[in-house]
């Protein structure tokens, strides 16, 4: 049986923290990834071979070539901004060019490969706008447009899914009502793409789209908490959906 090669990279960060106590004080610092249930999820399936690359280690190690990139046949990008990809050291401290690693992965995909985009702080837009793949190779082989500004919204609340393509091949079998998320990227749908699934807001949640040879999807919110919480991710559905959207975006 011929597996999968699916890379994930981005959803690690450090957090440093500075606790005073009176006249003491001293500062702590802590390494998490976001990974887990995704990993989990199509860890599972004996089909897919899943690799994994956190941002720091994605920063140089994201493949150059396409002869690297090759080497999968679908990429996440997932709570990793455009910068990681495009300031390797050599090119932010050596001041030396390198391959634009946007643009690589817009020919890979045009020539077959497939590209999913999934929400976080540090997709689409982003917090601040930071993330910053608006206007890039991403967003012009994305099925949604990315806008220019803070394009989150936060729904502490709750906010359910809706389906439009109940059979579809990403959805296709998974009966019941969805648990909520607690948030999401706001994006625009394009002319030639199609709309999964989406919030009960009416943005899109699970969009694809053809691309030359390829295909890209967009999942527009966590794959883990805090958007995507843990009812979510631990939810039979959250496994079912992304081991089919795995096999649909490499034509199974």
């Amino acid at each position: 049986m011929r597996k999968i090669n699916v890379l994930l990279a981005g959803e690690s960060w450090v957090s440093t923290m500075n606790h005073y106590k009176g006249f003491d004080h001293f500062s702590a610092a802590t390494y998490e990834t976001g990974a887990v249930y995704l990993r989990k999820a199509l860890e599972a399936a004996l089909d897919i071979n899943f690799s994994y690359m956190p941002s720091h280690i994605a920063a140089e190690e994201f493949p150059y070539t396409l002869e690297e990139l090759g080497k999968y046949d679908l990429v996440f990008l997932s709570d990793i901004g455009a910068n990681t990809l495009l300031l390797s050291r050599n090119v932010f401290l050596e001041g030396k060019p390198e391959p634009n690693r946007l643009r690589l992965i817009q020919n890979w995909v045009e020539q077959g490969g497939a590209l999913c985009m999934c929400g976080g702080y540090l997709s689409f837009a982003g917090i601040g706008a930071s993330a910053k793949y608006f206007r890039t190779p991403i967003e012009e082989i994305l099925p949604v447009s990315i806008y220019t500004f803070d394009d989150r919204i936060e729904a502490p609340e709750g906010v359910e899914v809706e389906i439009d393509e109940p059979d579809h091949p990403i959805i296709k079998g998974i009966s019941g009502k969805w648990p909520v998320l607690l948030g999401y990227q706001e994006t625009v749908l394009k002319q030639d793409a199609l709309c999964v699934a989406r919030t009960s807001y009416g943005h899109p949640l699970i969009a694809v789209r053809d691309y030359g040879k390829g295909r890209t999807m967009i999942w527009a919110s966590d794959i883990g908490p805090h958007w995507c919480p843990r009812t979510f991710a631990e939810w039979p559905g959250f496994t079912t959906l992304w081991q089919q959207a795995v096999r649909w975006l490499t034509g199974g």
